[in-house]
């Protein structure tokens, strides 16, 4: 892929506006670990998901180089892992159908970054997790775990 065309695809799947939002977190990030205090617990400002399967990917960073997004990804096998991805391979990505990744237009969260693992990790799925913080808001009962 052409270095204009993967520009464009990173466009579609990060405005503006979330663009400098993830890199606002990432320096002041820095800021903390550089004055030596605990570093922020930052609330996911993107998710990203497969429109033909259960990969999600929530976002609360973004590196120096425009590219290494930070937060917490599944892959949908049932083991959400904190680290970092990149954001022009999930633009990249072709799906069946001419489909590829897609961002979630109404995606919102009060929920720190730490809070969606735990909750993922629980549930076995960022997709499970998210529900839960649902039923949670609505006061519904939370299904009980398995075992």
């Amino acid at each position: 892929m052409g270095k204009t065309n993967e520009r464009r695809d990173r466009r579609k799947l990060l405005s503006v506006e979330l663009h400098d939002a993830l890199r606002a977190n990432d320096e002041a990030r820095r800021a903390a670990v550089m004055a030596g205090a605990v570093e922020p617990d930052f609330v996911p400002v993107a998710k990203f998901f497969s429109p033909v399967g259960a990969a999600t990917w929530l976002a609360t960073e973004l590196g120096e180089d425009g590219d290494t997004l930070f937060g917490l990804a599944d892959l949908g096998f049932g083991c959400p892992e904190l680290g970092s991805f990149s954001l022009s391979e999930l633009a990249s990505v072709r799906l069946p159908f001419g489909l590829g990744i897609e961002r979630d237009l109404g995606f919102a969260s009060e929920v720190p970054l730490s809070g969606w693992a735990a909750a993922a990790r629980r549930a076995g799925s960022i997709i499970t997790a998210e529900q839960n913080f649902r039923r949670a808001a609505r006061g519904d009962e939370l299904p009980k775990p398995k075992g």
